[in-house]
């Protein structure tokens, strides 16, 4: 992190601000190693590697942890050579491709695919993850000026409330123990006026009777992440060939392989290499699997959350890159902010 971005962290429990403890380990303008103070209570927060870590280890996430270190770079639209992440982002946010003096808050970074993305517009991005997927990012993005990345917990956040023009949440809710109040604690932390674009799983009567992973799921060891990646590398390694062979089989050649728990692109990017459709693969059945919470909801649930949180220019629907996706997108209420502050956030937590 660099010095001058203490002054957007605070203490999660308290709200109030943080300062940089003394003889702090400069590399450059980073501070590589050191600790964050609270005064009044004198809590106080360690820098590690130059990331801020406001939570003591990776608790219901270590799975991601494992997932965006060994496929770090397997998403970068700079590395598969497609536009994949970038329209992602530009389509369900809504929100353009300048967005110079605004500050992003990215909710659950990973490996930091969406970072170099909302970076990209001149932004300036606060990115998080409860894993150590930060240290992933911070390989690909952490040199950048405009980044500050961090380790928290959604549920805790070291930011003040009322504060960010924009947040989005790609790919998280539905695997934190209660999406809801995840979603809440995000809008509380968007200034009046701000924009937020999140998404979930979708579901439905559909989605149960035909996504094989709910029927696995249950019967699957998650207790050793590691252990659980080398068992679908070898699944993935064995089912290739017949994805290969189906492939070109009208109607069979994406059901079947779904079917089997592996997602095959080949349709979707028809231009990507036999290569990269087998590492996308290996990327998503362990995605799959390995989540500790996976909690879909139904589009009419989403939206629900959005009316409680007085959200207003409400847009939910289908994500443009998958139906069994369900974005959201809206404007933070004016006259609302403070009510869902002080309905929602923790005793003691800063409300301006």
């Amino acid at each position: 992190m660099r010095p001058e971005h203490v002054s957007m962290l605070v203490c999660p429990r308290s709200g109030q601000p943080l300062v940089l403890g003394d003889r702090p380990v400069l590399e450059g303008s980073r501070v590589k190693e050191g600790v964050l103070i609270e005064p009044r209570s004198g809590a106080s927060y360690v820098i590690k590697d130059f990331i801020p870590r406001f939570v003591a280890d990776e608790d219901y996430a270590a799975n991601f942890g494992l997932e965006w270190t060994i496929h770090s770079r397997t998403q970068y639209d700079e590395h598969s050579g497609f536009s994949i992440s970038q329209e992602r982002f530009e389509r369900d946010t809504q929100w353009g491709q300048d967005l110079r003096g605004d500050v992003i808050l990215e909710v659950g970074s990973g490996s930091g695919r969406f970072t170099s993305r909302a970076l990209k517009t001149g932004a300036t991005v606060v990115s998080f993850d409860c894993s150590r997927a930060v240290e992933a990012n911070y390989r690909s993005n952490g040199s950048h000026e405009n980044l500050l990345l961090v380790q928290a917990s959604v549920y805790e956040l070291p930011f003040r409330l009322n504060y960010f023009d924009k947040a989005f949440c790609f790919g998280v809710l539905q695997h934190t123990p209660d999406p809801r109040e995840a979603f809440m604690s995000i809008v509380r932390h968007v200034k009046p006026g701000g924009k937020i674009a999140a998404d979930v799983y979708t579901k439905s009567l559909r989605m149960w009777l035909l996504n094989t992973k709910y029927w696995v799921r249950p019967f699957i060891d998650r207790s050793d992440p590691p252990a659980l990646y080398e068992m679908v590398k070898k699944y993935v390694d064995l089912m290739w060939p017949l994805v290969r062979l189906v492939r070109k089989v009208p109607g069979l050649g994406v059901r079947l392989p779904a079917r089997l728990l592996i997602l095959d692109y080949s349709r979707l990017v028809p231009k990507a290499d036999d290569a990269t459709l087998k590492e996308w693969a290996q990327l998503d059945t362990f995605d799959m699997l390995s989540p500790t919470y996976d909690k879909p909801q139904t589009p009419k649930a989403f939206r629900r959350w959005f009316e409680e949180a007085g959200l207003s220019e409400v847009d939910v629907g289908a994500s443009h890159q998958s139906k069994s996706t369900t974005v959201g997108t809206a404007v933070r209420d004016h006259t609302e902010a403070r009510a869902l502050c002080e309905r929602f956030a923790p005793d003691g937590a800063q409300h301006r």
